[in-house]
């Protein structure tokens, strides 16, 4: 079938859109915590059944030592921290703004690359991050009336979403670093499904460290109970909690793994990068919320930064 990769990188970006949705809902009703600890369990025992049909083990077989220790690093930059970031924003400024400060990810991503691995770090890359960030500040910047630039979201709602940025962005650089030791560890003789499957189980340890990083995080804070009145009473908020977790871990991974095997890397990329624009009808039609023109550009602009990192 012609495009069939595009397709699917389309159909991702729809399925991270649904759970950016859904998952603005969830942590409304429910709290970005007990929306972090569903969504991470539940993702691993979802993972933990693809692995089992696909090669008869609902565990990360094979994973050495460097292996867990990376993709759990990995986990706690970008779950724990990341997507703790993330799901708060959704509280503070809504997921349509949420979303457009994870365009940050690909920048962070390439300086955390260039930090950490050595990779390079070329004119292209800073000029697609420069255009990135011109983008969300024509968003969330207007004059005054004493004719001075100023912030039109709160403050510690930009913080987190700098931070859910940041967290995406380096937790994907170390999850890559993990991977290649997972590769590594791989015997000779490994089942041909292994290496298909490879990054689900990876993304099952990120799931299970993550999980478990929030549910201490409730023992700490001393949610525990406030978690089973509120699982136990909103029947609504734990349903759009399941359903940020098919959309997300299990939907929205599996098809971006098919979409690179059937499309350029860079396109898919881009394409599967496309939920901050998909998400500002439906998110403007559910809070009858009107979409200013300069959002628009602003959110424009940065996936044009964003095509610039993957096309270029």
């Amino acid at each position: 079938m012609a495009h069939l990769g595009e397709i699917i990188s389309l159909a991702v970006a729809v399925s991270w859109t649904a759970t950016a949705l859904f998952a603005d809902e969830a942590s409304h009703r429910l709290g970005s915590l007990t929306v972090n600890v569903i969504r991470l369990v539940l993702g691993s025992v979802f993972l933990g059944l693809i692995l089992w049909f696909t090669i008869g083990a609902p565990y990360p077989r094979f994973a050495d030592g460097p292996t867990w220790f990376w993709l759990a690093l990995s986990a706690l930059v970008g779950y724990l921290f990341g997507d703790f970031c993330l799901f708060n924003s959704y509280l503070i400024i809504g997921a349509r703004f949420g979303q457009l400060f994870m365009t940050l990810a690909p920048p962070m991503a390439a300086i955390a690359g260039w930090a950490m691995l050595g990779e390079t770090l070329s004119w292209r890359s800073i000029l697609a991050m420069l255009v990135t960030i011109s983008g969300i500040a024509i968003s969330i910047l207007a004059k005054g009336n004493d004719k001075k630039m100023h912030f039109t979201l709160p403050l510690k709602g930009i913080l987190l979403g700098l931070g859910a940025g940041a967290g995406q962005g380096i937790g994907l650089v170390l999850s890559k670093v993990g991977m290649q030791h997972y590769e590594a560890a791989l015997p000779v003789d490994v089942p041909a499904a292994m290496g298909t499957m490879m990054p689900f189980a990876a993304t099952q340890i990120r799931a299970l460290v993550g999980g478990l990083g929030f549910v201490i995080m409730l023992l700490l804070q001393r949610q525990g109970k406030h978690f089973l009145e509120v699982t136990r009473q909103d029947h609504k908020g734990v349903r759009a909690a399941v359903l940020t977790t098919i959309f997300g871990p299990v939907v929205g991974v599996s098809l971006s793994l098919m979409a690179v095997q059937y499309a350029r890397a860079g396109i898919a990329s881009t394409l599967m990068a496309l939920t901050p624009v998909l998400i500002i009808l439906p998110y403007a039609l559910i809070h009858k919320q009107k979409v200013k023109p300069k959002e628009i550009l602003g959110v424009t602009i940065s996936m044009i930064g964003v095509a610039m990192f993957f096309l270029l």
